[in-house]
């Protein structure tokens, strides 16, 4: 029998609701025709998809990352402001497409206000300039009787956005990046932007371009861009069609992740840095199928128990992580997905509401004991290292309110076939009896959705034998989130 222990004084520090966080780039159909398709019997007036703001709503994101990735390094904001049908259409370089332009910042903007979240703009640091960053910022929060400021106000928007996270460009590291520079050269024309981009607005938050913490790109960055930032960013997909495999990659991100903190307090330390850096893994998912145009990938369950494992490590790691993007919100490697008719909503889609929905604002350090499982995988792929370790099959996180009154606790049982009988016990905490469950399966591993056939979805039931210890058992390849409330 498998054991959980809940230990309400073993606290791990308060979550940040941003690792919640989602990801909408100028890529295949994410933005047009799926976020935003005018002229769709579907959309609204203002060429929201009302289908889409329904089912992204009820993620409930807390801040949505925009307008790239890739794009962004090619992007010129100023071209998706004015009036629709003047706005340039350009050549896209960096997906090979064409860009319309018809949905820029303002637009961005309400559609964050439509679906009540955080913009996070990342700005081009590769064809762009200093002069348009700054810039951007003026545009989106500046008060002053200035330029920019004044045409967003031109442009129908009085009031200023108060944009406050920014990122300072875009995978730069990377030899497919449209500017690609070396660390220290990108490092130091992000830290002039950061100087410019502070000086419009002191109050916002700006994301330093990392890797993995495992490059010398990442020690060069921070080295750099410490005194300027407030969070470093990590970038890495995973996924595999074999299910452990698939799995396990994903404790090589905790990896990273911790890897990556490391350097950030060893860089603090030496420099005599007082304020926070937090972790930004601003693009995850399981992404390893469609590499072709749009990256229409479908997920099955396996990939909704790796997606809840994600998540089940972000929560871990509090202190660690301080904003969090799935990579993307629709269509493309996403959660949602769309026809001309409507949509339906993958295997991941329902995880990242659970999680978002029910998670309280405090990380508990939970005891786990289960049977362990080993991927089978190269030993020379130093990348997923941490597939090599023994791992629980069942992967655990717990939160719960300031108060102590309500604990939630996120289980992934990751066995392929086994259903596990588990011993869970409180520590000086007493549930009422009867506690709200959540459970998302389906048929089998290889169980997808589609349009008319969502196979995987969530099951709400309730047990009425709660107590401060008692048996519950998680079925095979299964996420359940449990809600208990002090008795």
């Amino acid at each position: 029998m498998a054991r959980i222990k809940i230990d309400l004084d073993r606290q791990l520090g308060r979550i940040d609701r941003n690792i919640y966080g989602n990801f909408a780039e100028h890529l295949g159909r994410c933005i047009y025709s799926g976020v935003y398709e005018e002229g769709s019997p579907l959309s609204d007036e203002r060429g929201f998809r009302t289908d889409v703001l329904e089912a992204v709503r009820g993620l409930n994101i807390p801040v949505l990352r925009w307008p790239g990735g890739n794009f962004v390094s090619g992007y010129h904001w100023m071209d998706g402001i004015g009036p629709k049908d003047e706005r340039p259409r350009r050549m896209e370089l960096a997906w090979h497409t064409e860009e319309s332009n018809r949905f820029g910042t303002d637009e961005f903007i309400k559609y964050c206000r439509a679906i009540g979240t955080e913009p996070c703009i990342c700005v081009n640091l590769g064809t762009g300039t200093l002069d348009e960053a700054q810039a951007w910022v003026e545009y989106c929060n500046g008060t002053g009787d200035t330029y920019y400021a004044n045409l967003r106000r031109a442009n129908g928007h009085p009031e200023p956005y108060g944009v406050k996270y920014w990122g300072l460009g875009n995978e730069m590291y990377g030899f497919w990046q449209i500017g690609h520079k070396e660390a220290r050269e990108y490092a130091l024309f992000a830290r002039e932007a950061a100087k410019l981009m502070k000086g419009v607005d002191p109050s916002i938050k700006l994301v330093s371009c990392g890797w993995d913490g495992l490059h010398d790109w990442d020690r060069i960055v921070l080295e750099v861009l410490a005194p300027h930032v407030d969070y470093h960013s990590i970038h890495i997909y995973t996924g595999s069609d074999d299910h452990y495999f698939n799995i396990a990659q994903v404790h090589h991100a905790e990896s990273c992740i911790q890897a990556t903190w490391a350097l950030i307090q060893e860089v603090r330390y030496k420099q005599r840095l007082a304020h926070d850096i937090r972790v930004a893994y601003d693009e995850w998912n399981v992404w390893f199928r469609e590499r072709t145009e749009g990256l229409e990938e479908r997920y099955n369950l396996s990939d909704a128990l790796a997606v809840a494992t994600y998540i089940n490590i972000f929560q871990r790691h509090p202190e660690k992580v301080g904003m969090a993007n799935l990579a993307q919100l629709v269509n493309v490697i996403a959660p949602i997905f769309t026809s001309p008719e409507g949509l339906f909503r993958q295997t991941i889609y329902y995880p990242l509401q659970l999680y978002a929905t029910h998670a309280k604002p405090i990380s508990l350090d939970v005891w786990v004991e289960s049977g362990t499982f080993t991927a089978e995988t190269d030993p020379e792929d130093r990348r997923f290292l941490a597939a090599l370790m023994p791992l629980p099959y069942l992967d655990v996180s717990a939160t719960c309110d300031e108060a102590g009154r309500t604990v939630t606790l996120f289980v992934v049982n990751r066995h392929a076939a086994d259903d596990i009988e588990t011993a869970i016990q409180f520590t000086d905490f007493r549930p009422t009896p009867q506690a709200t469950i959540y459970e998302v399966n389906g048929p089998e591993l290889i169980s997808v959705n589609d349009f008319g056939a969502e196979v995987v979805g969530v099951r709400e039931k309730a047990v009425t034998n709660a107590t401060a210890t008692f048996t519950y058992t998680f079925p095979a390849h299964s996420i359940t989130v449990l809600r208990f409330h002090r008795a």
